[in-house]
């Protein structure tokens, strides 16, 4: 039930020191030259010696010296995400992406999540997918902590989602694009042939009651339009679903609801910061989405 703790038999999760599922190896490839990786206890390496280590949580971090997105997640929002995904706000989105998903890639294969936070979607997919392997791409450390560890099936790997992603042509058998930037070129490269694009956008209904009182950003009323815009030549529409959910949160709920996402870089704009700090009780919140589906097109 939207507002309680999310009940669902917990994930077998990835431990310190674990190795990286060797499907996951199999599909990266080296940023630097592109050549394949092999696995090591403690790094990945390419046949030019171009090494990367893998942390003692168990991601991979391919950006290297290269600089962070400005709006990656800090420590703050990767926190605020978790517990609140946690506490099962959400569950009911993730078990619907889910099921779209298993109905469109029944089999096995590497599911990627791009821009996948903590990895909380990417986990309940491969409980969906039981022959599924996963891969979160994020450019959050916080975040890349965390989804290392949100599935034993899954792997973790930092990169900038908006460059040509160190993965091989045709090896996803599904994209999962939750709410995280776009990169139509590299779905449609990455993406097999019989695969498929999950994404989910908010609507404009979605959070509207916080919107008005702690001035949240807005979103844009053509929001669907833009995605299919973006996607148009590349992929066709197959299955689009609203969903919407009520939930009632308390005052840390929603201050982490808002810190966990794009408004937390602008909480010190006018009074947001006063405003949800004057949060007390339980509020009712609209979360409004909209599934869509994609096949790619050759």
């Amino acid at each position: 039930m939207a507002g309680q703790h999310d009940i669902r038999t917990p994930h077998m999760t990835r431990g310190d020191g674990d190795r990286l599922p060797p499907a996951v190896v199999r599909a990266v490839s080296c940023p630097v030259c592109g050549e394949s990786l092999t696995q090591s206890p403690t790094a990945l390496r390419c046949p030019a010696g171009h090494s990367f280590d893998i942390a003692r949580q168990g991601y991979v971090n391919f950006l290297g010296a290269r600089p962070r997105t400005p709006l990656a997640d800090s420590t703050e929002m990767a926190t605020a995400r978790s517990e609140f995904l946690a506490a099962g706000h959400y569950a009911a989105l993730a078990d619907n992406l889910a099921a779209l998903v298993a109905r469109l890639v029944p089999g096995g294969g590497l599911v990627v999540d791009a821009g996948a936070g903590t990895g909380y979607y990417l986990a309940v997919v491969l409980d969906h997918l039981t022959e599924a392997v996963g891969l979160a791409l994020d450019s959050s450390t916080a975040g890349l902590r965390r989804a290392a560890r949100a599935h034993s099936r899954a792997a973790a790997i930092g990169w900038d989602v908006w460059q040509p992603w160190p993965l091989r042509t045709g090896s996803a058998a599904a994209i999962l694009n939750v709410f995280a930037p776009r990169n139509p070129d590299e779905f449609h490269r990455v993406l097999a042939p019989e695969g498929a694009l999950a994404v989910v956008t908010p609507t404009r209904a979605h959070l509207a009651e916080l919107r008005a009182w702690v001035d949240l950003l807005g979103i844009q009323e053509d929001k669907l339009d833009q995605v299919d815009t973006a996607l148009a030549g590349r992929f066709r529409l197959v299955d689009r679903a609203p969903l919407s959910v009520e939930l009632a949160l308390d005052a840390d709920d929603v201050r982490r609801l808002v810190q966990m996402g794009p408004n937390a870089h602008h909480l010190d704009r006018g009074d947001r910061r006063a405003r949800l700090a004057a949060l007390h009780g339980s509020v009712e919140v609209t979360a409004s989405f909209v599934l869509s589906a994609y096949r790619p097109v050759h």
